[in-house]
């Protein structure tokens, strides 16, 4: 499978690009009753995890975090065209990764040595495919589905 058809411009679910066009700053960090988390918070949290990867791809060694919740950093209605930005070039720059290659250091939890860029691109892409879900279903509760380009009808 090619990374593009993985990260960028999947054929299984919207691009994500398309799931988050056309929303204000205002419209990403409104909440939902009952909702943990507002669309900014969720992008945060994807920013948070595709950065560590990419990170640990390009050969930085960055830790993981002690707790969960430090991979939920805050956001807020200030800072989601940055958040947008960050998510949206963070693919460009998996995308653009070397084809083949081992994450040195191995990463930590759990312990794997033979663990490659492939294998943390495609936790970044299922990872990423997991919450821009949960960004649809805040879309569609708060009225702003689908987005301006239209959305798949099935």
């Amino acid at each position: 499978m090619h990374r593009e058809e993985l990260l960028v411009r999947p054929v299984a679910h919207m691009p994500p690009d398309q799931v988050l066009a056309g929303l204000s700053a205002d419209d990403a960090a409104r909440r939902v009753a009952g909702v943990t988390h507002s669309i900014v918070e969720i992008v945060a949290h994807m920013v948070f995890w595709q950065t560590w990867f990419l990170n640990r791809c390009s050969g930085t060694p960055v830790p993981p975090p002690a707790h969960a919740a430090a991979g939920w950093p805050p956001a807020t209605t200030a800072d989601w065209p940055r958040m947008r930005d960050e998510f949206l070039n963070g693919l460009g720059q998996a995308v653009a990764l070397p084809a083949h290659g081992r994450i040195d250091p191995p990463l930590e939890f759990p312990p794997m040595a033979d663990y490659g860029i492939e294998d943390a691109l495609t936790h970044v892409a299922q990872h990423n495919a997991h919450h821009l879900g949960q960004v649809v279903t805040l879309r569609q509760a708060l009225g702003l589905w689908p987005p301006p380009g239209g959305s798949y009808t099935w």
